[in-house]
């Protein structure tokens, strides 16, 4: 059998807490409630089960610490933990998951409703200046006909004979009195004798629902907002799941994002590269006027201070980054090819000097 600290997936040193939130983890995730007719997860629920029993104990770990030991094996001297009592796993299960007196009586174990995610597109615009939207979401909830019973009207669920309502029974071995799920009820703790005929003892049935959701100005690709309860309903009164939405951000046909800092191309000729000039460049609130400094280079980068996205954390806006682009012209006249070969004449400068010998 794997090593315990393996099967919880926590160090040999972990501290109890860390035990537990790991051991939580894994019984919620492998439990039968929520992988019904998988044997695989079954087993792997019962492994972890039998873990935490022996390290979630002070001085069964000690003892495990101590001589190896491993639950099932067998020979001589080996199994045993002297005189300790491992008692019967069936007190972590009520422990957990509510299965100690609520199962005698034949009712299922509150358990929460799983959490939901969907998308919503947005342009680029209403990114940056926040929208609320609409979204449709699909979500089980429990059956308008029965109630969420599963049992067909004047009707009700009965416990479980085989596991009197626990929905667990018990198995020994060795020293050991394991827990596993009932497998007649699968761990219900009860049989539906006569199931609803419209979710077919489910207790849930789909249903769209539509949702306003408010997107912060300046969200990005990939802003996640979570609304809380907006997930599905929660199984025998257990509170229900969240919502999360992931905004979905179309590109823009001219700004670039840069967190919240915007990157726009601002085209320029060579004459006014040159001698410097002042040009209009847009921005998500209209166009603003730009300096460009006399020798500006293709490439170079100039700041307005507060014209970027708004910063998701309402602490103000980004900038924006205006990227100089040097135009040639593909086509010239005839004063423009003689300005410029009487340029050419004229000029002192030798961009490859550093390439003479």
């Amino acid at each position: 059998m794997r090593d315990l600290y393996g099967i919880l997936g926590v160090p040999r040193n972990a501290f109890a807490d860390d035990l537990k939130k790991a051991h939580r983890k894994l019984a919620r995730e492998y439990h039968p409630d929520r992988n019904p007719d998988d044997a695989a997860a079954e087993e792997r629920f019962k492994e972890v089960q039998a873990a935490y029993d022996v390290l979630g104990d002070p001085e069964k770990r000690k003892a495990y610490d101590a001589g190896g030991f491993r639950p099932g094996m067998g020979g001589p001297g080996v199994g045993s933990f002297g005189d300790f009592d491992f008692g019967d796993l069936s007190d972590l299960f009520g422990g957990l998951f509510g299965r100690g007196q609520g199962r005698a009586s034949g009712g299922p174990s509150p358990a929460r409703g799983r959490d939901l995610e969907t998308s919503v597109t947005l342009s680029f615009e209403d990114s940056l200046r926040g929208i609320t939207v609409k979204v449709p979401v699909e979500v089980e909830v429990g059956c308008g006909l029965c109630g969420g019973s599963g049992a067909a009207a004047g009707t009700a669920p009965v416990p479980c004979l085989q596991c009197q309502g626990r929905g667990v029974v018990s198995e020994n071995q060795g020293p050991f009195a394991l827990s596993s799920p009932c497998p007649r009820c699968r761990g219900g703790g009860i049989i539906i004798e006569n199931p609803c005929a419209q979710c077919h003892g489910s207790g849930r049935e789909s249903q769209t629902k539509r949702y306003q959701v408010k997107i912060p100005a300046g969200a990005k690709d990939g802003t996640t907002i979570r609304l809380p309860g907006r997930g599905e309903a929660g199984h025998a009164g257990g509170p229900p799941g969240d919502l999360y939405v992931v905004a979905r951000v179309a590109d823009s046909p001219l700004f670039e994002r840069r967190g919240a800092d915007l990157l726009v191309e601002v085209p320029v000729t060579f004459a006014e590269a040159v001698l410097g000039t002042n040009v209009d460049v847009p921005t998500p609130d209209g166009r603003v006027s730009l300096k460009i400094p006399e020798g500006t280079e293709d490439g170079r980068l100039l700041r307005i201070k507060g014209q970027g996205a708004p910063q998701l954390n309402g602490s103000g806006r980004g900038d924006l980054l205006a990227r100089i682009r040097l135009t040639v012209p593909q086509k010239l006249t005839k004063p423009e090819r003689e300005a410029i070969e009487n340029l050419r004449k004229v000029s002192r400068e030798n961009p490859r000097a550093r390439f003479a010998p």
